[in-house]
């Protein structure tokens, strides 16, 4: 994969911040096209098909919170990087908890969201090549199709929903640690903290377990991380 062909939508009101972002990442080798509102980057989704969607979180009209639950409603795999001027663990986690994949707060360096895209880019790329199937009790994650079926439905997983249960099915019973599974999903050069973990163990459990409240098969290790609890 090129990063050159790689498309990222940039949707941002504040003119002198988005023609900023769209300057670098252009530089950097994309294919970047720009809007200021909510409602023309729900037209482009489908007209431009970006790969990655830099979002800020405060727009006019059609927010960006509602722009992201409409991505994820329609396109699993387009990536979400949020961006907020503020830096409230609420504004984050309720855009993690919409689908974004990522987030930032502005202002922010320039090379730091390039790496951010790269990191989502490679993420996509690389969770899926092994030819294998992994199966426990009702579920089946089919990773050369691309597929998660619980009970013999499809259920749609974004790519980081994929990768975070690729890992547990690839380590069961295994105490694994928030900062590995960050490493082995984001990529060790993620700038972000065990939050954003957090939230997308919440969205999958969300998924795959009968009762989320009372998993069965994504377990907390406190203080640690997850376990994967493989049938017997």
């Amino acid at each position: 994969m090129k990063d050159i062909k790689m498309k990222v939508l940039v949707v941002e009101d504040e003119e002198s911040i988005r023609r900023f972002i769209t300057l670098n990442l252009s530089a950097a080798g994309y294919l970047v096209s720009d809007t200021a509102t909510g409602e023309e980057a729900l037209e482009m989704l489908e007209t431009f098909a970006p790969k990655v969607v830099v979002l800020d979180l405060m727009l006019p009209g059609i927010g960006g919170l509602e722009v992201c639950q409409k991505i994820r409603e329609t396109r699993q795999e387009t990536f979400v990087i949020m961006l907020t001027a503020r830096g409230q663990d609420t504004d984050k986690i309720l855009g993690l908890e919409l689908g974004a994949d990522d987030y930032m707060v502005k202002p922010f360096n320039p090379l730091e969201l390039i790496a951010r895209v790269k990191a989502v880019l490679r993420r996509g790329a690389g969770l899926r090549d092994p030819k294998e199937i992994f199966r426990c009790g009702d579920l089946c994650l089919n990773i050369t199709a691309n597929k998660f079926y619980k009970k013999d439905h499809e259920i749609e997983l974004t790519p980081i929903e994929f990768g975070l249960l690729k890992v547990f099915m690839e380590n069961p019973g295994r105490a694994l640690k928030r900062e590995e599974m960050l490493n082995t999903v984001w990529g060790e050069d993620y700038f972000g903290d065990t939050k954003t973990l957090d939230v997308h163990i919440r969205r999958l459990r969300e998924k795959i377990e009968d009762n989320p409240s009372r998993p069965e098969f994504i377990k907390t290790v406190w203080g640690s991380g997850y376990r994967w609890q493989q049938e017997s």
